[in-house]
């Protein structure tokens, strides 16, 4: 692993959270991310699963955690099965876990090789009653491609037909979306890393360097810090500021452009998520520090609205109904073109389009049922912005935040956001 090593009492309290929530004689399953195939015999990096890192710390691919937690025999309890390494493997893969690593890194005692998982569990699904099978159940995932979650529980519910059957999902998410002081720490040192990143992007841009100049910054910064990129930055100058999802990053920063830079660190699969806009040149005009400022009034405001009990559809909507009147004092909106609107489909949305936030963690979008009302410990993404193809430019920023019943925190609080602070770092 390129991160520091975590301590095991984060994965085993999350087990532990997870074995409270099931109900009697249930057997829960969680399989390892599958390693996907690029072109002839390419393959990509494993992306660990984030439900077995939640609760294993594991990040080794065709990993199985076997949960039983009212099993007859004390050590199928708690089962972590691992590839078995070989002096092959160790050739042409490298290291494999031995069951005392992985005991050390998740707190499981009872490791056991892949061998031997078929008699295991089939011992232990004729004496359970209820299976719990995992899968990607992210509102906004746009599945195609079978993962092993999948292609296991098809499996097993062919081998065993007549158990009865339940969503891992349903219990694992809001166990994630509500974050312990553990994972926190880890949040904030990727948030750390993100500001420094950030921090090297203000001191090298000006007018004539490349988009992936500066993405090139931050990834030198990231990964001398054992951390890597927690998406596809997004780094849009000028007019491509307002392609929300702009990839390309391959155009040259002008004078008189801003640049919008949408990019997190991620550190043992904790994730970070920052947007700034900053002036090529050094130096904001007029017309730019105006809706820079607009922004920001209400980035701020929604990091003060973003309290326990209040709903995300609620939150989102306070929010529109205040850049409704940023865009009134900016000219780009009329009072009649707001009074001809309604607060389901705002006036702001031609501006503003989409949505204020999301949970953060193992996953950027991270899980969570959003339909529920924030609750302590929450991580939030808040993230307004103005886009004005018409005047080429847009303005996006974005602060992490976690919610407490004493308000919330703003995890990047000292991560450069004023004008004057930008503009300052910029021409030192």
């Amino acid at each position: 692993m390129r991160h520091a090593p975590i301590d095991p009492k984060l994965f085993t309290g999350s087990r532990e959270r997870l074995k409270k929530s099931l109900p009697p004689k249930s057997l829960a399953i969680v399989n390892a991310n599958d390693v996907l195939p690029t072109n002839a015999d390419g393959s990509l990096p494993l992306q660990p699963n984030s439900d077995l890192f939640y609760l294993t710390g594991i990040e080794q691919e065709e990993s199985i955690l076997l949960l039983a937690p009212d099993a007859h025999e004390p050590k199928h309890r708690e089962i972590l099965f691992l590839r078995e390494p070989s002096a092959r493997l160790k050739i042409w893969e490298g290291h494999k876990h031995s069951k005392d690593e992985a005991t050390q890194i998740s707190g499981i005692k009872q490791v056991k090789w892949l061998s031997e998982f078929p008699v295991i569990f089939r011992i232990l699904m004729c004496e359970q009653e209820q299976v719990w099978l995992n899968s990607n159940e992210h509102t906004r995932a746009h599945v195609e491609v079978e993962t092993r979650d999948a292609r296991f529980a098809r499996e097993c519910q062919r081998q065993f037909p007549l158990h009865t059957y339940h969503r891992l999902a349903r219990l694992l998410h809001p166990l994630r979306v509500v974050k312990s002081a553990a994972e926190i720490e880890l949040l904030k040192e990727s948030v750390l890393i993100t500001e420094k990143g950030f921090r090297r992007v203000l001191k090298f841009v000006k007018p004539g360097i490349t988009e992936y100049e500066a993405e090139a910054e931050l990834a030198h910064e990231f990964l001398r810090r054992r951390a890597r990129f927690a998406y596809n930055p997004i780094i849009a100058s000028g007019k491509n500021a307002c392609v929300l999802h702009y990839n390309q990053n391959d155009q040259v920063c002008k004078t008189g452009d801003l640049l919008l830079l949408d990019v997190g660190a991620c550190y043992a699969n904790y994730n970070a998520d920052l947007t700034r806009t900053i002036p090529v040149s050094g130096r904001f005009t007029r017309r730019q520090k105006a809706v820079y400022n607009a922004v920001l009034r209400v980035m701020r405001a929604s990091i003060a609205g973003a309290t326990v009990g209040k709903l995300s559809r609620d939150w989102l909507k306070e929010s529109q109904a205040m850049m409704n009147e940023e865009l009134l004092a900016l000219g780009l909106l009329k009072k009649s073109d707001i009074k001809k609107r309604n607060e389901d489909e705002p006036a702001s949305r031609k501006y503003f389009m989409h949505g204020l936030g999301h949970p953060l963690g193992l996953d950027v979008h991270d899980v969570g049922f959003t339909t529920e009302p924030f609750a302590p410990s929450w991580v939030l993404t808040v993230e307004p912005g103005i886009y004005i193809p018409e005047e080429g430019f847009g303005v996006r920023l974005e602060n992490d935040i976690v919610v407490t019943a004493d308000g919330p925190i703003d995890l990047m609080e000292n991560t450069p956001v004023e004008v004057d602070e930008i503009e300052d770092l910029m021409n030192r």
